[in-house]
C-alpha cells in the first residue's frame, strides 16, 4: 500500500474573460510559476539575502483555457470544427469534411450529358453573365475534397489531442494523420471508427470511378483552379469554391488514399462509452452517447482545474443510437455547446421562465422528456416511406442517399412494412461497395444502441429488420451500379455515377426522389437541460444569441464564440489539489507569518502527475539519511528594528544611509562598533554581513532572521 496523503490547496487567481481574432497561433507556451525568490544566509563571514522575484521549481496550474472555433460546420454532414487550449495542451474536435461543397462537381461526364441533352449543348456554354444554374455550369473534372480552411492555418505538430465526436466527423482526418510532425493521441468510439472507416472506404471507391471517367489530373493541378476558370463559375458556385471572402480554396485537397486511411486507422484509440483514457498523466477523457448516431458521442475532459464537457449534436431519445446521456455531463464547469443545427427553421425561445429559482427538478426533468423526439423521428420516416410508396404505385421509382446510419437501417424496416400493408412486391436494392460489411457489422453491436434494441438481443430477434428482409430477398444487396447481378435483376435505368453526399443509397424501380432527415437537440431544451447540469459557464455559438435569451438570474455564466475568434476563459476552480504523501506531512515545521498571520511551511518531495491528480511522494534519498536545510528569508529589513534585535544580543552599532545606491533609496549600512568592528550593507537585491569572526556574524544573522519571514 502506498503512503497515505493530506490535501492542499494552491490558491489561483481568476482573470477575465477577453477576446480576439484569430491570425495564426502562437507556439506552446509554459505557464510561469509565482513566488518570491528565496535565498538562504551562509553561516559564514558573509552572507546574502536576494530579494528578486524568480521562478519557483513547484505545482502552478494554468490560469485559462483558450478555445477557438476554426469552423462551425454545417449540419450532420459537415459537423464543427474547434481546438481548446487546456493544461497547456491543444484539444482537437473533429476532423470534417465539407462534402455539401461537392454540389459544384458534375455527377456524369461532360460527354455523357450532352449525349443526353444534345438539343441544347450549344446554346448553353458556361459564361460569366449570369443566369439560372444549368448542368453545364458544374465543374467536370474528377472531383477535390473541401476541408476545415482554417485548420491550415495551424502547425499540426501543435496538436496533442483529436477527438471525434461521429462517423462523419472523422471523414477528414487521413487527410491529418499523414501530415508530417502530426504526433497527436486520437480517440474516437468503436462504433464511429469502425462506420467512418466505412464511409472512408467508400468515398475512395466513389472518387475511383470518377478517374476512370476523368483520367489522371496534370501534374500542375486541376484546370478548374485556375483563376480565370474560377472567375467564369456563377456566382451561387463560386461562392462555394472560394467562400464569402474568397479565402477558401486553399482547403481544396485530392482525395486520400487507402493506404492513407488504413495508417489513420492504425493511430486511433478507440473507447467505449464511459470508458477513461489518461493523455499525459493530466487529463482524464471519456466520451458519453449523444444520441445522434451510432457511435456519436460528446465528450467529457477532466483535470486539476476542473470538469469541460463538449456536447455536440444531440438527441434526447432515439430510435436506434444509445439516448443522449446527459446525466454524465452534469456538474461539469464549463459547458462548450457546438452544434448550429437546433437553430434550424426554430422559433426564437425566451428561456426566462426558466429562472435559478426554479428547483422543481421533476419538472424540469419532465420538460426533457415530454417530446419523444423519436417519435418526430418516426413520422418523418412514415412520410418518406408514404412519398416513396405513392411514387412507385404511380410507375415512378425512387433513390434516397442516406447520411445517418441508423436512419438508413430504421428506413430499410419503415418501408418494407408500408410496402407489405399495400401489397407491393418490390425489390430493394442496397448499392455500395461496403453495404454488406456495414449491415452485417450493424447487427452486431447490441451495446451502442438504443434500450429497445438491445432487448431483442434477449428475445433472440436480430437487432435491425435487415437480416430478415435479405434473408427474404426482399433487399439485394449490390457493392455497385454496375454489378452484373444488379444488371440481370433490375429492369429499371440506373445512373452510371452518384455524387451524394454520403453513400450508401437505396434504389427501388426507377426515377430519383431525395428527401433530407435531420433531428437534434430542441432550443426549447436547452435551459432546463443546463440547469439539470448545473455549469459554471456555458459557450455558445454566436448565432444563439438571437434566438435565445437567458434569464439574468441564472446560475450559469453564458459567453458567446464566432468562428476564427479565441476566447480565453478564466480559471475553473479558485484553487487546486495537491495530495501530499503522510511521510513529508508528519515532517510539516509550521511558522507564523507576521505580517498575513498565516502559518507556512516548505515541502521537499517528488511532483507526481496521475490520472489528472498532482501528488508529492517523499524523495529517495541515498543512505536513508536526508541533510538539513537552510532557512529562506524574504523582505526588506528595517533599520530601527534590525538596530533593536542586535541591541538584545548586545550588539551595538549606528546606521547610515547609503545615497549613493543608484537602484533604490532604501539602501542602508549599519556599522558595528562593539563587540568587534563588523558591518551589515543592506541594498536593493543583496544584504552583505562582513564580520571578522564567525561567531559574530552567525549572531547577526540570527538577528536578521528574527525580524525577516521566512520558512
Amino acid at each position: 500500500m502506498g503512503p497515505k496523503s493530506v490535501n492542499a490547496k494552491v490558491e489561483i487567481p481568476k482573470s477575465e474573460i477577453n477576446k480576439r481574432r484569430l491570425k495564426r497561433p502562437n507556439p506552446r507556451r509554459q505557464p510561469a510559476a509565482l513566488g518570491p525568490r528565496l535565498s538562504s544566509f551562509s553561516r559564514t563571514g558573509a552572507a546574502f539575502i536576494d530579494r528578486q522575484p524568480r521562478q519557483l521549481p513547484c505545482f502552478q496550474p494554468l490560469l485559462c483555457l483558450a478555445w477557438t472555433c476554426l469552423c462551425q460546420g454545417g449540419g450532420f454532414n459537415f459537423p464543427p470544427c474547434h481546438i481548446l487550449n487546456v493544461s497547456g495542451f491543444h484539444v482537437l474536435f473533429d476532423c470534417p469534411l465539407d462534402l455539401s461543397a461537392l454540389t459544384v462537381f458534375s455527377p456524369l461526364p461532360n460527354d455523357f450529358y450532352k449525349a443526353i441533352c444534345k438539343e441544347n449543348s450549344d446554346s448553353q456554354n458556361r459564361q460569366k453573365v449570369e443566369k439560372p444554374l444549368d448542368a453545364n455550369d458544374l465543374i467536370f473534372a474528377e472531383p477535390w475534397y473541401k476541408t476545415v480552411n482554417n485548420l491550415h492555418l495551424w502547425n499540426v505538430s501543435f496538436i496533442d489531442v483529436v477527438l471525434i465526436s461521429s462517423p462523419m466527423g472523422m471523414l477528414g482526418l487521413p487527410f491529418l494523420t499523414r501530415m508530417e510532425g502530426f504526433s497527436a493521441k486520437i480517440y474516437i468510439t468503436e462504433a464511429a471508427a469502425r462506420i467512418g472507416q466505412l464511409m472512408m472506404e467508400e468515398l475512395i471507391c466513389m472518387n475511383m470511378e470518377y478517374r476512370q471517367f476523368y483520367g489522371a489530373e496534370e501534374s500542375s493541378g486541376p484546370q478548374w483552379m485556375k483563376w480565370e476558370e474560377l472567375e467564369l463559375l456563377p456566382s451561387a458556385l463560386r461562392k462555394i469554391a472560394l467562400g464569402e471572402d474568397g479565402s477558401e480554396l486553399g482547403g481544396w485537397m485530392p482525395l486520400y488514399s487507402a493506404a492513407h486511411v488504413k495508417d489513420c486507422i492504425s493511430k486511433v484509440q478507440t473507447l467505449r462509452f464511459g470508458e477513461e483514457a489518461c493523455y499525459n498523466g493530466i487529463l482524464i477523457i471519456k466520451a458519453f452517447s449523444s444520441g445522434l448516431d451510432i457511435g456519436a458521442c460528446n465528450w467529457i475532459i477532466s483535470g486539476a482545474k476542473g470538469n469541460i464537457a463538449y456536447i455536440s449534436g444531440s438527441n434526447f431519445a432515439s430510435g436506434h443510437a444509445m439516448d443522449f446521456d446527459y446525466r454524465a455531463i452534469q456538474g461539469s464547469d464549463l459547458i462548450l455547446y457546438s452544434d448550429l443545427s437546433s437553430l434550424d427553421s426554430t422559433e426564437d425561445i425566451d428561456q426566462s421562465s426558466f429562472s435559478d429559482d426554479n428547483n422543481n427538478w421533476e419538472e424540469l426533468m419532465n420538460s426533457l422528456s415530454n417530446y419523444d423526439e423519436s417519435v418526430e423521428e418516426m413520422e418523418k420516416l412514415a412520410f418518406i416511406c408514404s412519398c416513396a410508396i405513392d411514387s412507385v404505385k404511380a410507375g415512378g421509382s425512387v433513390l434516397i442517399p442516406i447520411n445517418r446510419v441508423g436512419v438508413f437501417l430504421q428506413l430499410l424496416e419503415q418501408i418494407a412494412i408500408f410496402m407489405e400493408c399495400s401489397s407491393l412486391k418490390i425489390p430493394i436494392y442496397i448499392i455500395s461497395s461496403v453495404a454488406e460489411e456495414l449491415l452485417a457489422y450493424t447487427n452486431t453491436i447490441p451495446e451502442w444502441l438504443c434500450k429497445q434494441r438491445q432487448e431483442k438481443l434477449f428475445s433472440g430477434d436480430p437487432l435491425f429488420a435487415h437480416v430478415k428482409l435479405i434473408k427474404e430477398k426482399k433487399i439485394h444487396v449490390f457493392p455497385a451500379v454496375h454489378s452484373p447481378k444488379l444488371l440481370n435483376l433490375a429492369s429499371c435505368f440506373l445512373p452510371t455515377g452518384v455524387c451524394g453526399l454520403v453513400p450508401p443509397f437505396i434504389c427501388f424501380d426507377a426515377g430519383v426522389g431525395i428527401i433530407t432527415l435531420y433531428l437534434f437537440l430542441r432550443l426549447q431544451k436547452v435551459q432546463p437541460l443546463l440547469k439539470i447540469l448545473q455549469p459554471k459557464l456555458v459557450l455558445f455559438p454566436e448565432e444563439w444569441r438571437t434566438h435565445v435569451s437567458f434569464s439574468d438570474v441564472t446560475s450559469f455564466s453564458v459567453s458567446h464564440y464566432s468562428e476564427n475568434e479565441t476566447i480565453h476563459i478564466p480559471s475553473l476552480k479558485e484553487s487546486a489539489e495537491l495530495e501530499i504523501a503522510a511521510d513529508i506531512a508528519s515532517k510539516f515545521q509550521w511558522r507564523m507569518l507576521k505580517q498575513k498571520k498565516l502559518n507556512i511551511t516548505r515541502l521537499k518531495g517528488r511532483l507526481f502527475v496521475n490520472h489528472g491528480k498532482h501528488q508529492l511522494l517523499p524523495e529517495n534519498e541515498p543512505g536513508g539519511s536526508s541533510q538539513t536545510r537552510p532557512f529562506l528569508h524574504w523582505g526588506s529589513p528595517d533599520p530601527e528594528n534590525l538596530l533593536a534585535e542586535l541591541s538584545k544580543m548586545g550588539i551595538n552599532g549606528s546606521v547610515e544611509r547609503c545615497m549613493t545606491d543608484a537602484e533604490s533609496e532604501d539602501g542602508f549600512t549599519v556599522k558595528v562598533q562593539d563587540p568587534e568592528k563588523s558591518m551589515i550593507e543592506v541594498r536593493a537585491a543583496v544584504t552583505v554581513i562582513s564580520a571578522a569572526d564567525k561567531n559574530l556574524a552567525s549572531r547577526i544573522v540570527k538577528a536578521m532572521e528574527n525580524i525577516l519571514e521566512g520558512i
